[in-house]
């Protein structure tokens, strides 16, 4: 009998893993596809948000979500190697390298997040009543409190976690840079 409970661990870390092998395939095909893996971040959040309004209550469970949201979203605007501790691997003056800008997050975590958020919401015992103008106020003083703190970062050790596309130079009139119909 103990062995049998050996083979069903063994047997639910092999489905683990080999799920976690298939996410992870999944999320490698996507990574170079930005604005669908974005179109369905925003449609997993508009889901999420339109079930919780429509079926009015959940709040514990989107307060939950907002707060880890939060954590997300810090390590989404963090470079992967932070200068603070690691020194500045961002250019600090004309001259340094460019180095592109390389989140220590992706927004896959946010997929995961949602779904199942979305999940909890499908079971009344997650359905706890409380006052939710007092989490909404919470989370907003921690929101506001937290991203103060991320911008002086992001300003102190200047660097931006978006990227516009590929920056384009122009040459001078008389130098050959660009020419001009004549």
């Amino acid at each position: 009998m103990y062995d049998e409970v050996e083979l069903d661990e063994g047997g639910v870390g092999k489905m683990q893993a080999g799920f976690s092998r298939t996410w992870q395939i999944w999320m490698d095909k996507a990574a170079p596809h930005t604005a669908p893996r974005w179109a369905a971040t925003v449609f997993i959040m508009l889901a999420y948000c339109l079930r919780v309004y429509l079926i009015n209550g959940w709040y514990i469970i989107t307060y939950g979500l907002g707060i880890y949201a939060l954590n997300l979203l810090i390590g989404f605007l963090s470079p992967a190697t932070d200068p603070e501790t690691e020194g500045p691997t961002l250019p600090t003056s004309k001259d340094d390298e460019f180095r592109p800008f390389v989140r220590r997050l992706p927004e896959f975590k946010f997929w995961r997040a949602f779904c199942v958020a979305f999940c909890m919401t499908f079971f009344s015992l997650f359905n706890i009543p409380v006052f939710w103008p007092i989490l909404l106020m919470y989370f907003f003083a921690l929101f506001f409190l937290t991203m103060k703190r991320q911008i002086k970062h992001m300003i102190k050790y200047k660097y931006v976690p978006f990227s516009f596309g590929k920056a384009k130079y122009k040459g001078k009139e008389g130098e050959g840079g660009s020419r001009s119909a004549e």
